[in-house]
């Protein structure tokens, strides 16, 4: 089932949703293994990230964008190269911020790395990975 946004407005408004609920993911995941595993934030940061990823996957593909022309398999490998220049640009900012600041919060910097990476990821998706083939 497809509930995808039409409008301009709506797909941003659709993929702030699909941004928050991949936060919530993200932050759980993290808060989970930091708290129950012997993951120190560094690796925990990593599953955090991929489980938010494909989570949003289906989120963006159900309710911001739709599906593309394109099979399941190649949005899906097209998804995740813009999401892992996204995830890596979010990663960077966050080692950046707890390396440079010591005691600073994993959770901000998730928090922090998140928003900066928002807009460049809509582009990346919006126009590479659910656009119509031409």
């Amino acid at each position: 089932m497809q509930l995808v946004a039409k409008s301009k407005a709506g797909k941003i408004f659709a993929f702030a949703v699909a941004g928050g609920s991949g936060f919530v993911i993200d932050i759980g995941v993290l808060f989970l293994l930091l708290h129950l595993t012997p993951m120190g934030p560094i690796i925990a940061r990593i599953m955090s990230i991929l489980c938010a990823m494909i989570s949003n996957f289906f989120i963006n593909r159900t309710f911001t964008f739709g599906q593309s022309e394109r099979s399941l398999r190649e949005e899906f490998i097209r998804y995740a190269s813009v999401g892992a220049v996204g995830a890596l640009l979010n990663y960077l900012i966050y080692v950046a911020l707890l390396f440079l600041i010591p005691g600073f919060s994993p959770f901000l910097a998730t928090f922090i790395g998140v928003i900066i990476v928002a807009i460049f990821s809509y582009f990346g998706y919006s126009r590479f990975v659910f656009n119509r083939k031409n």
